[in-house]
């Protein structure tokens, strides 16, 4: 079976714990689940932002607020994984060594962050790594990268496909501060071209998108690899 990694944004998941789309997103994941090994990083969305905003209200240094966010991210991936029941590992992983260990019981293995300084996505990349995924997916707010950010300037242009040194050249001016929120960060940028796993970066807002990328290979967002084809090796 090929493996999948994907990165769920806290903000898809969870926009508010009023409207959540965990239970659309159960569907889906199992789907997927069935047919591939599946790990899933998920993120802290606004509520970790909200934690981190007031974190630095009371000057607590940066590192401290990173780590207050990293508890958001696995209280969300908690949800996840208690509403997955035993389709998924009944344990949140707190670091990769644990995601690979829970892998061998062939369920779909959930985490969160692990290490301050290090977003969700970071993670999610060094993961698909490390369990040498066939794919590493990020399911984000936008659909694709854009030249710029599309809710700021209507002229950006969406990329049908990068190359990984391509994708560091747009990512690599973000500033790395606690609660970062761009569409993928540079760690996570550089350990896409160092492991050579193809990256697509698609809209999670409808969570049948990720459904159609994996089971049927229909998308729409960007690819990152050195390979200029659209379809995903699964």
């Amino acid at each position: 079976m090929k493996k999948v990694v994907i990165s769920l944004g806290g903000s898809i998941l969870i926009p508010s714990l009023e409207q959540n789309r965990i239970q659309q997103y159960v569907s889906v994941l199992r789907d997927i689940a069935s047919r591939c090994h599946l790990f899933v990083v998920v993120g802290g969305g606004g509520e970790a932002r909200r934690y981190i905003g007031a974190a630095r209200s009371l000057g607590i240094d940066e590192g401290t607020a990173d780590e207050i966010g990293i508890l958001i991210t696995r209280l969300n991936a908690t949800m996840l994984v208690a509403a997955m029941g035993d389709d998924a590992y009944p344990r949140v992983a707190e670091n990769h060594a644990e995601a690979k260990k829970f892998a061998e019981h062939r369920k779909c293995v959930v985490m969160g962050g692990i290490t301050p300084g290090q977003t969700t996505d970071a993670v999610a990349a060094v993961l698909a790594e490390r369990v040498r995924a066939d794919v590493f997916i990020n399911v984000t707010s936008v659909d694709g990268i854009y030249s710029a950010d599309p809710k700021k300037n209507k002229k950006a242009v969406r990329y049908d496909h990068l190359t990984p040194h391509q994708l560091i050249g747009i990512v690599g001016k973000a500033q790395m501060v606690a609660g970062l929120n761009t569409v993928l960060d540079i760690i996570a940028a550089r350990v896409v071209e160092r492991s050579k796993i193809p990256l697509v970066v698609l809209d999670g807002t409808d969570p049948e998108n990720l459904r159609s990328a994996v089971i049927s290979g229909r998308y729409t967002g960007t690819i990152v690899s050195d390979k200029k084809s659209r379809a995903l090796p699964l």
